[in-house]
Parts: C-alpha cells; sequence; structure tokens
C-alpha cells in the first residue's frame, strides 16, 4: 500500500471469493451509473452519501474502473468498521474477468455522459456553422469550452444541471 492508497487492491477472482464468504459489495458510483450496469448483489452506496460500513466479515469498494475508489481510498478506509479492500480495475476489471455484471440498458445514460454528448455536439455544431455560415456560430463551441473550463475550475456544471431535470432521468430517479 502507498501513502495515497491505504487500501489494499485485490483482483475479480479474489473479491469474488471474499463475497462468497460473507464479505459487503460495496460500489460507490452514483445511482444513475448503478441503475445502468451492477454486479449482482453489490450495494449502491455513492461516496457523497457512504456512512459507515462494517457489518459484513470485510467490504469490497467498487466503482467502474478503479479510479474513484483509488482516489478516495482514505475516505473509503475510515469509513469502513472491518477490512476493506479495493477492486483492482473496478466494473471493468470485473466484468473482463467473465463474471456476471446485471446491465439495465433501459436506464438512461449516466448524467455525465449525457453532458458530453451534448457538450461534443454543440461544440461540433458551433466549429460547423461557424465554417458553413457565419464564424459568429464559432462563439458557441467557445461558450461551451468556458463552461468546460469553469466546470473543471469550480466543480459546479450548470450544462449537468439540465439532463438532470429531463423526464427520461426523472424515471430512473424514482
Amino acid at each position: 500500500m502507498t501513502p495515497s492508497t491505504p487500501l489494499p487492491t485485490i483482483t475479480p477472482a479474489e473479491a469474488r471469493r471474499l463475497i462468497s464468504g460473507g464479505a459487503k459489495l460495496v460500489d460507490i458510483r452514483a445511482r444513475d451509473e448503478h441503475a445502468r450496469a451492477s454486479i449482482p448483489g453489490a450495494e449502491n452506496r455513492p461516496l457523497d452519501a457512504l456512512g459507515r460500513v462494517g457489518d459484513a466479515p470485510a467490504v469490497v469498494y467498487h466503482c467502474r474502473s478503479g479510479m474513484r475508489t483509488s482516489a478516495n481510498s482514505a475516505q473509503l478506509a475510515a469509513a469502513s468498521d472491518c477490512p476493506a479492500y479495493l477492486l483492482e480495475g473496478g466494473l471493468d476489471a470485473w466484468r473482463a474477468a467473465g463474471l456476471p455484471v446485471a446491465e439495465n440498458r433501459k436506464a438512461p445514460l449516466e448524467i455525465m455522459r449525457q453532458v458530453q454528448i451534448t457538450a461534443g455536439a454543440l461544440v461540433v455544431l458551433g466549429v460547423v456553422l461557424g465554417l458553413l455560415i457565419q464564424p459568429a456560430f464559432l462563439g458557441l463551441s467557445a461558450f461551451v469550452g468556458a463552461g468546460l473550463v469553469f466546470a473543471g475550475i469550480t466543480g459546479w456544471c450548470g450544462m449537468a444541471r439540465l439532463p438532470a431535470v429531463m423526464p427520461w432521468n426523472k424515471r430512473a430517479a424514482a
């Protein structure tokens, strides 16, 4: 373990063995991400609402790729009242190991993916309209770019507010 990663990482096979022995599997991703794809039996406890975890012989935390769990390892260790581990490679590694994943293709795309698609489409639209119709349309691309920089600096994304209130996302939260 390094100082930035106080919890040990384990392979999907090791995690499966611990889980079959009674360990709790905790998915720290947002609810919309968990609704779209999850490891069967995983308890969804988003990082911002984690609380104490420990009514099991051990706990295995996971996210999609392992990056979020590694980055928040200290917080996860502090929330654990029992031995705790990080699933190396997260859900992606679990899937790559041929282990079962519950997928709901009818669930809406994750909010951040919706934002990425919208921002990318607006940038492309601004460039195309700027080149073909009127250079002033390039301002649309600049505006979206500035918004993304602002979101990166402040952690607040105004563009994410819009898809969050769309009807297809409201149904998923209910």
